[in-house]
């Protein structure tokens, strides 16, 4: 296994978009890890990078790269009924604006389109998650501070019914 690191140290603001390079590096490796777990079959060679950083990993050929690994179940489909909201990026879910806040919604909780019902943190920026639909939380689906994926539903949303 190669990894090339930057010549930076960590804490030190770098040109890797404002991170540092611990932040940076884990990002990075994450990024392989997805990719290498996302391949159809095993690969011999992979690389990742960002800014001037980067990881390169080689394996000789045959060898079995995700033995072990467990692939997450998909997600599933919301019922009919209800309506998602979903991550917009891979991230880190937040229920609440702060440690030890109230949670923006509970499941029970009335709520109208455009109300902020979570955060997702992706490299070092606050995303504010919007319903797009009125109605009444069914379900959280996402916990607080949990790792999300791209599209996963984050909390599902019984629509109010029109009329």
């Amino acid at each position: 296994m190669t990894r090339t690191y930057p010549e930076i140290t960590p804490g030190e603001a770098t040109t890797l978009g404002g991170l540092d390079a611990e932040d940076a590096m884990a990002i990075l490796g994450r990024s392989l890890a997805e990719a290498v777990r996302a391949a159809p079959e095993a690969p011999s060679r992979a690389v990742v990078r960002f800014g001037c950083a980067s990881i390169e990993v080689e394996w000789p050929v045959g060898t079995r790269v995700v033995e072990g690994v467990a692939r997450p179940e998909p997600a599933a489909e919301p019922a009919e009924d209800l309506a998602a909201v979903v991550a917009p990026v891979v991230g880190t879910f937040y229920r609440a604006p702060e440690p030890g806040a109230r949670p923006f919604v509970e499941a029970g909780d009335e709520i109208e389109a455009g109300t902020q019902v979570g955060i997702v943190e992706a490299m070092k920026l606050m995303n504010p998650i919007l319903a797009e639909t009125a109605g009444v939380v069914a379900e959280v689906v996402a916990g607080d501070a949990e790792s999300v994926e791209y599209g996963q539903p984050l909390l599902l949303v019984r629509p109010r019914a029109e009329g």
